[in-house]
């Protein structure tokens, strides 16, 4: 019996060494919320979450919510004491409002390999893949695609599109930017003149682009220029295509962010550096289907080589769409109604 002690204590006494000697970030979670898409099975999410814990001893808890403007609402309404320690998804418009939050801290990412159509000199926001607005169409249906956002207000009302809600949509959002970049103060009556081409207004990309573009409701819907890289390189068509517009088009960024008052600080900083990585960007264009924002030479699909080239990449100041965003949403709302 006394050996048994023994044996008992010593095992106590070497369980408990192993429990000191545990590494301080092992068995660690670094919880990130993200949009929906992002973690699907076909997205980004468990490609970048097998290859982080491969080298950080922790778990990547991805944390889906419907969007990115729903990712910082959550953020707020827990605010302090918000379960993320890491925000994967704005993009640059919400970039002034989220910083205003108070919320999140500089990522410490050298940024020294982003490439992006436009500087970026962010200290808080690490850019992680990017990409342009664009009316994907069917080239089945409409073989000659309008070829400026002018001819597409001209164009006939029995030419039908989809788009999204900039209320709830990152590219509902995008259209309604895109219009105000060109347009301006004229923005309203463009919307005014577009109205009879629009077949339906969806809450988000989604189902206007899978539930009723790809199954014939309408010839064009609201997208990325990236959208026909997919379909080229997966699906093995050039059936859907991107229309090129002669005043340019909008530009989206997606951006990450760690929260300040996460407990995992430097978790959270090597898993922003991770994004920048060749392993997670190369996993971008198929998943994500965006381009990563760094350069990975050979690893870019051969099929984004054929998408369409804007002739001027579109961006409205952060602050400037922080300001005057309900403004601009109130002037659509009066053009629909």
């Amino acid at each position: 019996m006394i050996t048994s002690i023994r044996r008992a204590s010593t095992a106590i006494i070497l369980g408990a060494f192993c429990i000191i000697a545990v590494p301080s970030h092992a068995a660690k979670t670094l919880t990130v919320y993200t949009y929906d898409s992002f973690t699907s099975e076909w997205g980004p999410g468990p490609v970048i979450k097998t290859a982080f814990e491969k080298q950080c001893d922790c778990t990547l808890n991805f944390v889906a919510i419907d969007s990115s403007a729903g990712i910082l609402n959550r953020v707020q309404l827990e605010g302090d004491n918000s379960k993320a320690d890491v925000v994967l998804g704005l993009d640059y418009n919400l970039m002034a409002l989220a910083t205003d939050t108070g919320l999140l801290t500089e990522s410490g990412a050298d940024l020294a390999n982003v490439k992006l159509p436009v500087d970026w000199n962010s200290e808080i926001f690490v850019p992680f893949d990017y990409g342009h607005f664009a009316f994907v169409y069917d080239t089945k249906v409409l073989s000659e695609p309008p070829t400026s956002l002018q001819e597409l207000i001209d164009a006939p009302e029995n030419l039908k599109i989809i788009i999204q809600d900039p209320r709830t949509s990152t590219p509902g959002l995008g259209l309604m930017l895109w219009v105000k970049a060109v347009y301006g103060d004229d923005a309203g009556d463009a919307w005014k003149k577009l109205q009879p081409k629009i077949l339906t207004v969806t809450k988000g990309w989604s189902e206007a682009y899978f539930s009723l573009f790809l199954n014939g409701e309408a010839p064009m819907v609201l997208s990325y220029d990236t959208s026909p890289g997919y379909h080229m390189a997966v699906d093995k068509t050039d059936q859907y295509q991107a229309a090129a517009f002669d005043e340019g088009h909008y530009l989206q960024i997606e951006v990450a962010a760690l929260l300040k008052n996460s407990p995992n600080q430097e978790l959270g900083k090597s898993f922003l550096q991770f994004l920048l990585s060749k392993e997670a960007q190369t996993a971008l264009p198929l998943t994500n289907v965006m381009y990563p924002s760094t350069d990975i030479g050979d690893a870019l699909p051969p099929e984004f080589e054929k998408l369409i080239k804007p002739a001027k990449s579109l961006l409205l100041d952060t602050e400037k769409v922080r300001d005057e965003r309900k403004r601009w949403i109130d002037e659509w709302l009066d053009a629909a109604s």
